[in-house]
C-alpha cells in the first residue's frame, strides 16, 4: 500500500499491519513476549503521560502496566495516514475509573517493526 503521506484511510481489522495485528491481542493477553516481538529494538512508548525507551523498559511496561486492573478490550476501528502511521481505536470496560473508554493506540512504523506508539484517548 503505497499512500500519500497526509491521506488518512479507514482500514478494518484485516487490513493492518502484521505488527500490530500480532501486539493488540498480546497485550490484552498480557503475553509480553509476544507482545515485545513486534517492537523495534529502540521503540518507544507513551503510556499515561510516561515514555518508556528500548525494549528493556517497554517489556516491564507491557508487564506492569493496569496490572492493577482487570479490563477487557474490542477493536473499534483504525484509519492509515502514509504507509507508516496507524491509529487503532480500541474500548475498554473494567474495574478502572470511570469503567469504560475508548483509546486511540497510535501506532509508527519502520518496515515491519512498531517503533514508536502513544496510548491515549
Amino acid at each position: 500500500m503505497n499512500m500519500e503521506p497526509n491521506q488518512r484511510t479507514a482500514v478494518t481489522w484485516d487490513e493492518l499491519p502484521t505488527a500490530i495485528v500480532a501486539y493488540l491481542p498480546a497485550h490484552q493477553a498480557r503475553d509480553a513476549e509476544t507482545a515485545i516481538s513486534a517492537f523495534a529494538a529502540d521503540a518507544e512508548v507513551t503510556d499515561e503521560g510516561r515514555t518508556y525507551r528500548g525494549l528493556d523498559e517497554i517489556r516491564a511496561w507491557l508487564i506492569n502496566g493496569g496490572s492493577e486492573y482487570a479490563y477487557t478490550t474490542r477493536f473499534v476501528g483504525a484509519h492509515r495516514t502514509g504507509d507508516a502511521h496507524v491509529d487503532v481505536v480500541q474500548h475498554l470496560e473494567g474495574n478502572f475509573p470511570g469503567g469504560s473508554a475508548d483509546l486511540h493506540y497510535r501506532f509508527d512504523l519502520d518496515g515491519a517493526a512498531i517503533i514508536r506508539l502513544t496510548i491515549e484517548p
